[in-house]
């Protein structure tokens, strides 16, 4: 019996060094990027992203908790428009969000800190695409040189992924209209 623990703690201890080693090699750098072709022009889909009252129309984190708490800067759109959140929902937490740079029907640069985990760069393209527009969603974060941190960097592309494809199927249903 306790020879199979010792065989059972050391298995585990070369599993967690393993881990941590494989870690180590991971890029700090994470980006997570998702598009979507909406059928309407530029100007009607912009006025939803650049104007941050009109995110709980249409965001995801939103949309999973309809009780949270917002604040807003008095300037609520294009560059210096900044909100922030608190949600009771463990997978949204706290957060903020800061318009650092808007250009009409093109493109949107934000700063963006998601469950307190520290800033990330956000970003939104509209590209003429044919008969709509082409919507691009992203963000790149750097995650430094903790292995942790690392680790979860590589799980950021589906956990924040699928909540961009959720809030650009959300821009779609409002923009369509």
């Amino acid at each position: 019996m306790q020879q199979a623990l010792m065989i059972t703690l050391g298995a585990l201890a070369v599993i967690v060094l393993g881990l941590f080693v494989f870690a180590t090699y991971l890029p700090s750098r994470v980006r997570v990027e998702r598009s979507l072709h909406i059928r309407a022009p530029a100007g009607r889909i912009f006025s939803f992203v650049n104007t941050l009252r009109y995110w709980p129309q249409w965001s995801p984190w939103h949309g999973a908790d309809p009780k949270m708490k917002e604040e807003y800067s008095p300037e609520d759109t294009g560059p210096g428009a900044a909100c922030s959140w608190k949600s009771r929902n463990r997978n949204i937490g706290r957060g903020s969000l800061k318009i650092t740079e808007s250009r009409m029907n093109e493109y949107i640069a934000n700063e963006m800190n998601l469950l307190q985990q520290g800033p990330a760069k956000g970003y939104f393209r509209f590209r003429p695409a044919g008969t709509g527009t082409l919507v691009t969603w992203g963000m790149e974060a750097d995650m430094g040189h903790n292995p942790v941190r690392k680790l979860m960097g590589k799980l950021m592309d589906k956990w924040v992924g699928s909540d961009f494809e959720k809030g650009l199927s959300n821009l779609k249903r409002l923009s369509e209209l």
